[in-house]
């Protein structure tokens, strides 16, 4: 049996720090906690995790800003991110920023946990070379650096580089990029982008692969209503042109 992974808390409502580490603690796992966001930060940079939760609303240093930082910085960690923001601009702000997830407070015990083992089995799945989702042998490919007619990617770095600006790309983010690009002037279905890039079937949706393509969009350069690379093909999916 497969011993389960240490997770990080980032929070500073104790009383809630206390109440989900306990509760990670009786389902068998290991936790360490952090109440501001640059103890978080350090903490996240530096130590060996398998999940951070994490709160938005932080002193010294707010969750999106941490997210951002970590994934700028390498650390693919997966992220579920606690708000008490429930607008839609800040779900798809957090998933535009690398997060994996996110769940609004106040919420239930069960579905946090339910969310926590959807996330590490998907990370887990990740790990593994078979199956459909993307394998670590296909990511490492050595592709280096790519030239496209608005943008410029380093796919050794995960940067896109536009107008002379280096934009970071989230992992997943990246992981989309990668896929289209092994598969130009292809349709490819949400569906296929949801198991190969995401490589799960959960309650997540073909919508999280749109909120991911538009924000891909954005860094690339690509404007509606008339992208160059990334094509909408209604009803079916995407198709990368070169």
């Amino acid at each position: 049996m497969n011993e389960k992974p240490m997770i990080l808390i980032i929070e500073d409502e104790k009383d809630l720090v206390v109440t989900i580490g306990d509760r990670l603690t009786a389902e068998g796992y290991s936790c360490e906690a952090a109440t501001t966001g640059p103890e978080g930060y350090e903490k996240a940079l530096k130590g060996n995790y398998g999940l951070i939760l994490l709160d938005i609303m932080l002193p010294g240093k707010n969750g999106f800003d941490i997210c951002r930082d970590l994934r700028a910085q390498g650390v693919q960690t997966p992220v579920l991110m606690l708000t008490a923001r429930t607008q839609t601009i800040d779900k798809v702000l957090g998933l535009k920023l690398g997060a994996d997830d996110y769940l609004c407070k106040p919420f239930d015990m069960e579905e946090l946990m339910a969310r926590i083992e959807a996330i590490l089995r998907r990370a887990e799945l990740s790990r593994e070379p078979a199956g459909p989702a993307l394998s670590k042998e296909i990511l490492q490919q050595k592709r280096g650096r790519e030239v496209y007619e608005l943008f410029t990617v380093d796919f050794s770095q995960a940067i896109i580089e536009r107008d002379g600006e280096k934009i970071p790309l989230s992992a997943q983010e990246y992981k989309v990029l990668v896929y289209l690009t092994q598969h130009p002037n292809e349709v490819v279905s949400r569906e296929t982008l949801l198991n190969t890039v995401w490589g799960y079937e959960t309650d997540t949706t073909t919508r999280t692969v749109d909120v991911h393509i538009a924000w891909l969009r954005k860094k690339i350069g690509d404007h509606d209503p008339f992208p160059r690379h990334i094509h909408t093909v209604r009803g079916l999916g995407y198709r990368f042109v070169p």
